[in-house]
């Protein structure tokens, strides 16, 4: 999740604050963002709607380019 730490950094945002807008306690988007612990598909669309960017943007740090 090399991306969800970098655009919560972006946005300005600490943990605590994603952590209670996403329903979810800090210690468990620290597991996310230090790839201890994976998120299901249901959290990872939410937390997409919620930057503003995509799932694989949160996942890799990168945008999907088609090729």
């Amino acid at each position: 999740m090399k991306g969800l730490k970098e655009i919560r950094k972006i946005k300005g945002l600490n943990q605590q604050k994603v952590a209670i807008d996403l329903n979810i306690s800090r210690e468990a988007l620290s597991y996310y963002e230090n790839g201890k612990r994976e998120p299901s598909l249901k959290l990872l669309i939410t937390m997409s709607r919620y930057f503003n960017v995509s799932i694989d943007y949160l996942i890799t740090g990168h945008d999907f380019i088609a090729k």
